[in-house]
C-alpha cells in the first residue's frame, strides 16, 4: 500500500450575502455553530461481542472468563535484575508455534492487555503479555499494586534503555518455550506501540512488530537501524501520533518497505480497544486485526 500523507489545509467558506450585512450577535454565532462539524458519537455495543476481534473493553471480563485456552503467570528471570512478570497464553495446536509478545498502553497491564494476548492465541500464537511496570510498584509490586491515577507516572520512570532490556529478556524466554518454533515478534498499543518501534531499532534479531497507534521516533539514524519487517495500524483522527509516522516512512521505506502502514478513515486513537467510541473505531478494528494476523502468520512460521 503506498504511504499515507496527512495533509493539514484551509478551506475558504463562502458566506450568503444576507449574513455579510448581519451584525456581531446571537445570529451570527449560531451560523458559525451550524458549520461546526459535529463530534463523532459512540455506538451501542452489541449484546454479543464478536469472538474473532480482541473484545471491546466492555467485553474483556466475558472474554477472560471464557477462553478455553491455557494460561499462566510466569516470573522471568533477568539475572541480578528483578524478574519481569508475564501473562503468557498457548493456542490449542498440534505443532509449534510462533510467538508473539504483547506490549500494553500507558495503563500498564490490565485485562484488555490479556485479553489481547487470548485472542492472538485462538489465532494460532503462543501470546506473552509483558507488565512493562515489573517491579516498580509499592514493595517491588507490578501494575496491578499502583493506583491507576500513577500508572503513568510510575511508566515514565521507565527508560528506553530499561525497557529495551526487559522485552530482551521475554524474547529470550519465548524463544526457549518448548512449544515455540523459535520465532518472535511483537506487538503493541499507544504506548506500548511506539515501543514497538524502539525495540525494532535496538533488537535487530525481531522477526517481525505490528505498531497500534505508536507515534515514531524522529531520529533518521536510529530508524535506519530497523531490519524487521513492520505492519502499522492508524486512525485518521490521531494527528498526534500520524504526523510523526509520516516522517518515518521516507526513510524506513527509503530502499526497501520495512514499515506498511495501513490509515482507517475517521478512528480515533485506541480503536481496537474502544470500538464503539465510534462507528469508524469498530469499522478500523475490523480491517486491522485480519492484517496483524496474516501478518504474523507470514513472518513467524
Amino acid at each position: 500500500m503506498k504511504p499515507f500523507v496527512i495533509a493539514l489545509a484551509f478551506t475558504a467558506v463562502a458566506v450568503p450575502a444576507a449574513a455579510q450585512h448581519e451584525h456581531h450577535g446571537a445570529p451570527q454565532a449560531a451560523a458559525q455553530q451550524a458549520q461546526a462539524p459535529a463530534r463523532p458519537q459512540p455506538i451501542a455495543p452489541p449484546a454479543k461481542m464478536d469472538e474473532s476481534l480482541p473484545p471491546a473493553q466492555e467485553f474483556v471480563a466475558t472474554a477472560l472468563a471464557a477462553s478455553p485456552r491455557h494460561s499462566e503467570w510466569v516470573d522471568i528471570p533477568r539475572g541480578s535484575s528483578p524478574p519481569v512478570r508475564a501473562f503468557v497464553v498457548y493456542p490449542e495446536s498440534k505443532s509449534r508455534t510462533g510467538v508473539v509478545m504483547v506490549i500494553h498502553e500507558n495503563r500498564g497491564l490490565n485485562d484488555w492487555a490479556r485479553s489481547v494476548a487470548d485472542q492472538l492465541a485462538e489465532d494460532g500464537f503462543i501470546a506473552i503479555a509483558v507488565d512493562m511496570l515489573s517491579g516498580m510498584g509499592p514493595n517491588g509490586g507490578h501494575t496491578d499494586s499502583i493506583a491507576a491515577d500513577q500508572v503513568g507516572r510510575v511508566l515514565s520512570g521507565l527508560t528506553n534503555e530499561e525497557a529495551n532490556r526487559r522485552i530482551d529478556a521475554v524474547r529470550e524466554y519465548a524463544i526457549q518455550i518448548p512449544a515455540a518454533n523459535g520465532a518472535v515478534g511483537i506487538v503493541g498499543f499507544c504506548w506500548g506501540g511506539s515501543r514497538v518501534f524502539n525495540y525494532a531499532i535496538h533488537q535487530p534479531a525481531i522477526d517481525a512488530g505490528v505498531v497500534y497507534y505508536g507515534g515514531a521516533p524522529s531520529d533518521p539514524v536510529l530508524l535506519d537501524r530497523v531490519v524487521a519487517p513492520l505492519l502499522g495500524l492508524f486512525g485518521e483522527d490521531d494527528a498526534r501520533v500520524n504526523t510523526t509516522v509520516n516522517a518515518a516512512l521516507p526513510i524506513l521505506n527509503k530502499e526497501t518497505k520495512r514499515l506498511d502502514a495501513q490509515m482507517f478513515p475517521g478512528a480515533g486513537h485506541g480503536f481496537l480497544r474502544q470500538q464503539f467510541g465510534r462507528e469508524a473505531n469498530l469499522r478500523a478494528a475490523e480491517r486491522a486485526w485480519p492484517l496483524t494476523i496474516s501478518f504474523f502468520k507470514e513472518h513467524l512460521k
